[in-house]
């Protein structure tokens, strides 16, 4: 079969001009791209790879994968490793984001159900694709990965000949001869595609009208997601067997490394499957050992790629007001990353009552039960909190920050994920938070303070008015109620707080990563210094050893909560007035007010919110939110009714006595008033405001909703043509003294211009330097009120057998009526002033 596959290839490689996507939307490949793809050791084409490209022009994509399995299942790995990074990248698209691949992120079930079932088919962790990988693996085979698309810190610490700390890397980098294009990775298969797939959720941008596309619903998401489970098993102590061909190579052999031990679990210890492999005859002799490898590349791929985008010393100098981000991850790559915590918490949470505690540890200990014990805080827990701390700083203050924090509040419960969650019941009890997680609490201390106080600064800053930030205020208050939380928190923060203890041999050693063997904390007498020293040696690895920490429960942290629970209390009553002054407007509304008849406030009356738009349901959401929120604040931080009640009056929150809210807080400076910061958060809040008006030109203000607005364009230009051409009688009648003048004044002059009071020093700057003559304004005829109530005055006029003619007559008569009164009314007024 490989000859006349051969043949039939020779025949369309003469078809072949360009490489490209194989996707049902077909898209073409450059020729660059091509040969970037090109490795070393291929010494002549592939004509199995030519007619594949060459069928993705021509044949449908259920026809393709078809090809491909019979392809996988007939050729061998002599062949097959020529097709594997085509096969990849044409899957996952290129590393720099120019070709999108099959678009997994985009591919839905219920848009596309047939190329939906077909790719998930294909890339199962037990499917076709997956075949393939362990067929190469088999034979050894080495493929090129360019450092350049790593992570920012792995690619700049590679580039500086510095080995990065994660053994993913280790025996893997390979430097160019003189005169190279760049550094590479040699990965055998396994690797490169979960390197790919993994990157395609960072290097892959969404493409036009897939913005909305619910995330958990696409075909990554959902792969993601099986690719943990396959992998990263939560029940059984042996990874699921993978079916092979009855005669074929044994699938999944553990890859060929140098003997050089390389850091798994420590800072200086060999990885779980050398240490369990090492004493044996047969790497068969142990499914554990022979399979264990995966599930730790998978992981640490995962983590590398998704969560590796900040080192400790660029999160230092993120914290300059002035630095620039390097590289901001999006609300789908947080999604993914939650999915990740939240099975990972289950891959660790499925350890049996016995194995969970290190002093039963034992040689028997399987490398997959150890595997489990070690994945959250060996792998993930350092690179977490960075990227943590970096979102917290760096998200936009909207509601799209409750991806990451949710993302935050599922690592900080594992106890969600535990076994035993499920028989718990409903009552008080069951939810309390048991001593069993004090260890997990106390070694990520930072992740519950430092982050807390975070979020703290992001909800002083935010809306809390709108119903979104509320429920992200109640949602973090209620996680950190929790019964017996708050307890574990506070003996944490003692015990990184207390002093430390004169030991000489410790000083060499200190706040090093310690291992699972029991052997490093053994020596130490009393079991408290141990606990200590686990929180010490948490604080300092991720903050380094001249950090300053803050306690949560300390009067800082406390005077923050005090600012954050009156901003509360304040944001409940402005929540009241807005839904108290929208059933007014409601109820005072007159018939046809939708078509513009009613009075229009164009300053509006709060800052914008969602309660603008969601109306009566939100305000009740939103006091029930706030409600909650203030209620678990007081119960974590024992704060007392009377505080309350005395912050808030300090705040100045109490109405004036005609009821109406007062300015907000600020100071009289040279150019007029400067909001103080209390002045500012009054009105982020929405708890006090100015009272704004349009001061510009009334003819060159926005065009209003119950407006026309070509007519109104019109309209500008037909008055000011009027305007430029009879500019000098307007102004000569408008001149006069007797009845007339003041009938033209009426009509041609801005009414109140002259005693209006402009707030604003660069108003009064423009309004001295651009004085304002005689004109006549049209605008109003744009107006639908205006229209239609000439309108329904025709129709009334038709009722009385009165035709348009005599009607309009009519309307200028009655209405030059109403204008001879307002300017004997207006000169009456200005006479009475004098």
């Amino acid at each position: 079969m490989p000859s006349s596959w051969a043949a039939h290839s020779c025949h369309l490689l003469a078809r072949l001009a360009h490489p490209v996507l194989w996707f049902p939307k077909v898209a073409v490949f450059n020729v660059p791209q091509e040969a970037a793809m090109a490795f070393p050791h291929l010494q002549q084409p592939s004509f199995l790879l030519a007619s594949l490209k060459a069928d993705s022009v021509n044949k449908p994509f259920a026809q393709r994968c078809q090809d491909l399995v019979k392809v996988i299942e007939d050729f061998p790995a002599k062949e097959l490793h020529a097709i594997f990074p085509w096969l990849v990248e044409s899957i996952f698209g290129s590393l720099d984001g120019v070709l999108v691949g099959w678009n997994l992120r985009c591919l839905q079930g219920r848009v596309s159900p047939v190329e939906y079932s077909i790719a998930m088919e294909f890339l199962d962790p037990g499917g076709p694709m997956m075949k393939l990988v362990y067929k190469l693996q088999a034979e050894d085979y080495k493929f090129d990965f360019p450092v350049s698309y790593l992570p920012g810190p792995v690619k700049a610490s590679i580039q500086e000949r510095v080995l990065p700390d994660s053994p993913l890397y280790h025996n893997k980098v390979q430097f160019p001869p003189t005169g190279g294009l760049g550094l590479n990775l040699a990965l055998n298969p396994f690797e490169y595609y979960m390197f790919f797939f993994a990157l395609s959720l960072i290097t892959q941008k969404p493409l036009p009208g897939t913005l909305h596309i619910r995330t958990s619903d696409c075909a990554y998401f959902i792969l993601v997601d099986r690719y943990l489970s396959w992998f990263l098993p939560t029940e059984g102590s042996v990874l699921p067997a993978l079916s092979s061909s009855p005669g074929g190579p044994n699938p999944s052999p553990a890859p060929r490394t140098p003997t050089m031990p390389f850091a798994s679990y420590g800072l200086h210890h060999t990885s779980l499957l050398k240490r369990h492999i090492s004493h044996q005859t047969s790497v068969n002799a142990d499914p554990a050992s022979h399979e264990i490898w995966r599930s730790e590349t998978l992981l640490q791929v995962f983590v590398e790629m998704w969560l590796h985008h900040y080192s400790l010393e660029m999160y230092q100098k993120m914290q300059s007001p002035h630095a620039k981000e390097s590289f901001t991850p999006t609300e789908e790559h947080v999604l993914v990353v939650r999915l990740l915590l939240k099975h990972l918490h289950a891959f660790s949470n499925s350890l049996k009552p016995e194995q969970v505690s290190p002093s039963t540890h034992s040689h028997a200990t399987s490398p997959l039960e150890e595997f489990k014990r070690a994945a959250v805080p060996r792998f993930v827990q350092q690179k977490l909190y960075l990227f943590l701390q970096h979102c917290f700083g760096h998200w936009p203050l909207d509601a799209s920050f409750r991806a990451v924090l949710e993302m935050w509040l599922s690592y900080l419960q594992p106890w969600r994920y535990a076994p035993e969650k499920q028989a718990q019941s409903s009552d008080c009890q069951a939810r309390c938070v048991s001593e069993r997680w004090a260890p997990f609490v106390q070694e990520n201390l930072l992740m519950y303070t430092k982050l807390f106080v975070g979020f703290l600064s992001r909800a002083l800053r935010t809306d809390l008015v709108s119903p979104k930030n509320a429920l992200m205020v109640f949602r973090v208050a209620k996680v950190f109620a929790q019964p017996n939380l708050a307890e574990m928190i506070q003996k944490g923060e003692q015990l990184f707080l207390e002093p430390e203890l004169v030991i000489p041999h410790r000083q060499h050693r200190l706040f090093t990563a310690p291992t699972f063997t029991g052997s490093f904390l053994s020596s130490w007498p009393p079991a408290v210094t141990d606990a200590s020293f686990k929180v010490k040696s948490h604080v300092y690895s991720l903050e380094g050893q001249d950090c300053k920490y803050t306690p949560m429960f300390g009067p800082e942290v406390r005077t923050l909560v005090l600012r954050l629970a009156q901003l509360i209390t304040q944001a409940k009553q402005t929540a009241k007035s807005i839904s108290d002054q929208c059933g007014e407007s409601t109820a005072g509304r007159p018939f046809l007010s939708w078509l513009g008849f009613c009075s229009t406030d164009t300053n509006g009356s709060y800052a914008a919110n969602d309660l603008d738009e969601m109306g009566q349901d939100s305000v009740r959401k939103t006091d029930e939110y706030l409600e909650k929120a203030l209620e678990y604040l007081c119960q974590m931080f024992r704060l007392s009714e009377a505080q309350l009640t005395q912050l808030t009056l300090a705040l100045g929150t109490t109405q004036d006595e005609n009821g109406k809210k007062q300015l907000p807080d600020c100071v009289v400076g040279e150019d007029g008033l400067i909001l103080t910061p209390l002045g500012r958060y009054q009105i982020i809040n929405g708890l006090r405001r100015f009272d704004i008006e349009y001061q510009g030109d009334s003819e060159l203000q926005p065009i209003r909703s119950y407006e026309i607005a070509s007519l109104v364009r019109v309209l500008f230009r037909l008055s000011s043509a009027i305007n430029r051409r009879f500019a000098g009688p307007m102004a000569a009648l408008c001149s006069r003294a007797d009845f007339l003048g003041s009938f033209c004044r009426y009509h041609l002059t801005e009414p109140g211009l002259a005693d209006r009071h402009l707030l604003s020093p660069v108003a009064r700057g423009c309004a001295a330097r651009r004085p304002r003559g005689p004109r006549l304004s049209l605008r109003f005829l744009g107006s639908y009120r205006t229209l239609l109530s000439l309108l329904l005055a025709f129709f009334v006029a038709s009722l009385f057998c009165i035709g348009p003619l005599p009607c309009a007559l009519l309307l200028v008569l009655g209405y030059l009526l109403y204008a001879v009164a307002m300017t004997l009314l207006t000169e009456r007024s200005k006479l009475h002033h004098l």
